[in-house]
């Protein structure tokens, strides 16, 4: 915090609202942000925001991207989702159903003994020969703990590591193309917006890219600055919460909520 305000010159006096991330996310580090800003907010008499996680990164891309109304493909070490802003909400068009794509490629990484986090580093090996691995698709969700596990019994077999990393990356970024594609179908939307901290992988965005042209859609990423968690999205999100009047009594009550998903945010400035 004191990072964060002798780079933009302002002093907390010349703050107006104390935003933090209040979900999801595991209670142990969320309680203690939640903790820190309450006591921020009483000391110096400012408006308390807690801010969901997972929105916050959609709001920051569409920040600094421009873009209008996307669907959103939102994938980290935590999440993967499709989501689209839909009568009122965020609405959930798919997602994974059971680990999150980031944290699939950080395991496979690790199994390779490459440096964490794992994502850019199978990119950078990524240059073997397919070898066949599950594709997981089941209606607008996806599945990647059988993909993970394929991975690993093959790296066991033998089989070299860059032919693994291009498996992987070539299955499961299809995987979520096909869905993406089939959520700009049913929405009628004409961008899509890559957000969280797999965004900034090349090929997906390449695949993504493909997609988009052929179905006359823009599509947009994050920049890398933004894309893995960052104190910026919190605060951003926190200030369009504060100025349309967003309340949350239950969350404000109870100061967090793990499972807090997106599609339960009240949205009031769109």
């Amino acid at each position: 915090m004191e990072r964060a305000l002798k780079v933009s010159g302002l002093s907390l006096e010349e703050v107006d609202i104390i935003a933090y991330s209040a979900g999801p996310g595991l209670p142990p580090p969320l309680i203690f942000t939640a903790n820190f800003a309450i006591q921020l907010s009483s000391e110096y008499e400012k408006k308390l925001i807690p801010v969901n996680h997972c929105c916050a990164h959609l709001e920051i891309g569409k920040l600094k991207t421009r873009a209008k109304d996307p669907i959103f493909v939102y994938l980290s070490g935590g999440n993967t989702q499709i989501i689209a802003f839909v009568e009122g909400k965020y609405r959930i068009f798919g997602e994974t159903l059971d680990i999150p794509i980031g944290n699939c490629l950080d395991v496979v990484a690790r199994e390779m003994n490459l440096p964490m986090p794992g994502g850019p580093e199978i990119e950078k090996i990524a240059k073997g020969k397919y070898v066949e691995l599950p594709y997981v698709v089941k209606g607008m969700d996806v599945s990647f703990s059988g993909i993970q596990t394929a991975c690993l019994k093959l790296l066991k077999k033998g089989v070299s590591k860059e032919d693994v990393a291009y498996s992987l990356q070539e299955t499961c970024f299809a995987m979520l193309t096909e869905v993406a594609e089939r959520a700009l179908a049913h929405t009628g939307k004409k961008e899509v917006l890559l957000v969280g901290g797999v965004a900034a992988n090349k090929r997906l965005q390449e695949m993504m890219n493909i997609m988009c042209k052929e179905r006359g859609a823009k599509m947009y990423v994050v920049p890398q600055k933004y894309a893995a968690d960052n104190g910026v999205n919190i605060a951003w999100t926190g200030i369009l919460a504060y100025k349309s009047n967003w309340e949350d009594p239950k969350i404000l009550r109870n100061k967090i909520n793990s499972k807090w998903r997106i599609d339960e945010v009240n949205i009031t400035w769109i």
